[in-house]
């Protein structure tokens, strides 16, 4: 899978979690949970769907290293 094609999946697995977000506001080296608000409880569903999407296991040890969506990205691909 292309990078483009992991950011579509993971912006929509977001807007799925905080449908009142928009996606496009959110840079590639922001910090997600900061621009849009998302608290530990929707951060950890985000992790358990793109764990089920990208058939990946991501350990909570792993939690602080994927803040960005760019951080996401790389984490997916280094993953499978």
């Amino acid at each position: 899978m292309k990078d483009e094609e992991t950011k579509v999946t993971i912006l929509k697995l977001l807007q799925e979690i905080a449908p009142d977000i928009d996606p496009e506001e959110l840079g590639m080296d922001d910090n997600i949970r900061e621009v849009f608000g998302i608290d530990s409880f929707d951060f950890l569903q985000l992790i358990i769907s793109l764990d089920k999407e990208f058939g990946i296991t991501t350990p909570e040890e792993d939690y602080g290293k994927i803040t960005t969506l760019r951080s996401l990205i790389t984490y997916v691909k280094t993953s499978k």
